[in-house]
């Protein structure tokens, strides 16, 4: 397949969603996002509309559920890779994508780090599962012979990624910012002056508004010398949960 034919539908409810989605796929050159839809009925008729090659589709859709417009665009065009993008984090779901022939499910709030690595596994004809549901999957599938192309995470594991240089290091925290906060979620960031006025600079020029945020309060930035003078990184880590925010600290 060419990269400049790629040509990417976006399908989820949520308008933020799919605004989020389609900019970031449209920074690789050979994804074009030919549409949008915002429903199951909608999703089937611009599939077979369009033709797209690759499909990012959302579950919990109107009309009718992301289950089933899978199926219906599978069975009028086997040939389109379909991905979906799910709140649900839930082996069942993901077990039942893959059962009707999508080539992969990756959990929204992990996208940020997920996104790209599972659209290229698609769409060289590989599964991928988000790293979060692997150990799920396996416990309740040991017989299956599934690729799943991610790391099992334990409850109480915390992720540590070395990068090439500071450039992906600020690259990475803010599309794990833009992310989270495109999906509704809060998110903390620890980390020192530097590197907290590089991820603003960076999530600023993509038009994510911090500012909203902050006042929303779902954007906390932490000068990560003051958590550590009072706590652990763990402890940090842990309080985050509790509260239902993301954290990221550098």
């Amino acid at each position: 397949m060419e990269k400049s034919t790629i040509r990417v539908l976006v399908v989820d409810d949520y308008e933020p969603w799919r605004s989020f989605a389609s900019t970031n796929l449209q920074k690789k050159s050979e994804l074009q996002v030919v549409g949008e839809a915002s429903d199951g009925l909608e999703a089937v008729q611009k599939a077979r509309e369009l033709r797209p090659d690759l499909i990012l589709l959302d579950i919990g859709l109107p009309t009718f559920n992301g289950i089933e417009a899978a199926r219906q665009i599978l069975h009028s065009a086997p040939k389109t890779k379909i991905l979906f993008l799910s709140e649900q984090r839930r082996s069942e779901f993901a077990q039942e994508a893959l059962r009707i022939g999508a080539g992969g499910y990756v959990v929204k709030a992990d996208a940020a780090t997920e996104l790209w690595p599972a659209v290229e596994a698609v769409l060289h004809g590989q599964q991928f599962v988000s790293a979060s549901l692997t150990a799920l999957l396996f416990r309740d599938h040991k017989n299956d012979r599934i690729d799943l192309f991610a790391r099992q995470k334990k409850v109480e594991h915390h992720e540590v990624k070395l990068y090439p240089d500071e450039a992906a290091l600020v690259d990475d925290f803010a599309h794990f910012v833009e992310a989270a906060l495109n999906t509704g979620n809060a998110v903390v960031v620890v980390a020192t002056d530097l590197l907290r006025d590089d991820i603003l600079q960076k999530l600023s020029a993509d038009g994510v508004d911090l500012r909203a945020a902050a006042e929303e309060k779902r954007y906390v930035a932490l000068d990560i010398a003051n958590p550590l003078s009072t706590f652990t990184i763990n402890e940090v880590v842990k309080e985050a949960k509790r509260e239902g925010l993301h954290i990221a600290v550098g």
